[in-house]
């Protein structure tokens, strides 16, 4: 009995002793990292706990509120795959009303949309635009429409009118990583501008083409030719709903055309426009007009129900579309499921409503709702604030549900390690778990606000510190 007590004694003092090594090797490593000349007006958070015991290992600034740009998306995705569903999945239903009469719809046809980001996406076989268009082509033949004798009518008003969140910022919503949401998204609610820049800087860049042709919008040209080796530096500045736009800034210098990626300023619209071209080709004559919900309900138009399904398409399930949504960082797709959790449980998908039951959420696990100052779903707005200890605490939360191994698959990796990263003007983040090399299990989140200098410079410091888990 006395030797087990001894061995006990010794193994409980070993794996003490690592910890409070682990715990002067970080407060060592934040010290030297504090005393940069990169963070001489910044500041860091980290907060690093054991991830079998709970235990915390590290905290340095762990509650106060920061910018933790795409690293918040942890606390959208983690909710969603509760308040949703691992296996949830989008619709977007294809009927009419009226009567259909020797392949004439005396009625109109209908697509009622709930918000599907996936609707035309290239990431899926089942979303891609061509299998979309081939589906509701399939379902016009089957029920042999050849004619409507009426209009068509686009109900995306499940989602509120807006499609930004407040907060985003004129620099990213005519870009695609700022793209807007609507009940009805199309293609990601993505287009890429052509652009042939010029053989040496200053140059005009002149836009050859957008794909797919921009619908209700034309841009003013202002980018020019850059130095050699400058990268995209282009920007487009078109708001949602807007009919005009322009661009500026630089791309490279070449023979080849340069592309950017720009964002819709109306989804429902160009999903419109793709439905008039697939008609087109399957020879549907219409002869009243395709209109949207917002349009109608402007000019107090009434607006007529569905009477009878054609179709429903379905979107790729929740923990697919988080997987996206994590790996590649798709800000639509956390906007999307913010309005989404809204929809679902208060009957409308507005941005604050998804926002307030996300706080709610995680405020119910423990999580203090001035700890989570959400403005967005995804982290793109300036003005969010998270700290570093909630972000470890949805982590931990993760960890103890049945969905947790899609939710880690979906983490990339950077520097070896398992992580959510996080990027915008003036903010670092990096949240996620490590295994060391000797088994220990850590799960932690680093955050740092208003560097100087370099991003590839402070991100490689963050990693130095990071090392120490390893």
């Amino acid at each position: 009995m006395k030797k087990l007590l001894l061995l006990l004694f010794i193994t409980t003092n070993i794996s003490t002793g690592r910890s409070q090594t682990i715990s002067v090797k970080l407060a060592n490593a934040i010290k030297k990292m504090e005393a940069d000349s990169q963070l001489r007006h910044g500041i860091i958070s980290l907060y690093v706990t054991d991830g079998q015991t709970g235990k915390v290992v590290f905290e340095h600034n762990a509650q106060l509120g920061l910018a933790a740009a795409s690293t918040q998306k942890l606390f959208t995705s983690v909710a969603s795959f509760d308040l949703l569903g691992s296996d949830y999945r989008y619709k977007t239903v294809l009927g009419y009303d009226g009567s259909i009469e020797n392949g004439v719809l005396n009625g109109n046809l209908h697509i009622n949309g709930y918000g599907d980001p996936t609707l035309g996406s290239w990431r899926w076989s089942s979303t891609k635009e061509e299998v979309v268009c081939r589906k509701i082509s399939s379902a016009l033949l089957k029920s042999n429409i050849t004619k409507i004798n009426g209009n068509v009518l686009l109900n995306d008003s499940a989602f509120s009118i807006q499609p930004v969140p407040g907060g985003w910022i004129w620099d990213d919503i005519g870009n695609y990583y700022g793209a807007g949401c609507w009940a009805i998204n199309w293609r990601e609610n993505q287009y890429d501008l052509q652009l042939q820049p010029g053989l040496k800087e200053g140059d005009p860049a002149r836009i050859v083409k957008t794909t797919p042709q921009l619908q209700g919008a034309l841009l003013t040209n202002q980018i020019t030719t850059g130095k050699k080796g400058s990268g995209d530096n282009g920007y487009i500045y078109l708001a949602p709903y807007s009919t005009s736009g322009f661009t500026a800034g630089t791309v490279p210098p070449g023979n080849d055309p340069f592309v950017i990626s720009g964002s819709f300023p109306n989804g429902p619209l160009q999903f419109s426009n793709a439905l008039e071209e697939l008609f087109k080709k399957q020879n549907v004559s219409v002869s009243g007009r395709f209109k949207d919900y917002a349009e109608s309900k402007m000019n107090k138009e009434s607006w007529p129900a569905m009477q009878q399904e054609l179709i429903t398409l379905l979107s790729p399930p929740v923990d697919s579309i988080n997987y996206w949504f994590l790996r590649k960082s798709i800000n639509l797709y956390g906007e999307v499921l913010i309005k989404t959790i809204a929809w679902e449980k208060n009957g409308l998908g507005s941005t604050e409503n998804g926002v307030e039951l996300v706080r709610n959420f995680w405020s119910e696990r423990g999580i203090d709702k001035g700890a989570v100052h959400m403005i967005d779903g995804s982290g793109l707005s300036p003005q969010n604030r998270v700290t570093a200890h909630a972000e470890v605490k949805v982590l931990e939360y993760a960890k103890t549900r049945s969905w947790y191994p899609a939710f880690y698959n979906a983490l990339p990796e950077y520097n070896g390690i398992k992580m959510k990263s996080g990027s915008i003007g003036g903010a670092r983040a990096f949240a996620g778990y490590h295994t060391a090399s000797d088994g220990k299990q850590y799960v932690f989140s680093i955050i740092v606000n208003n560097y100087d200098g370099s991003p590839v410079e402070i991100v490689k410091k963050m990693y130095t510190v990071l090392n120490v888990l390893k």
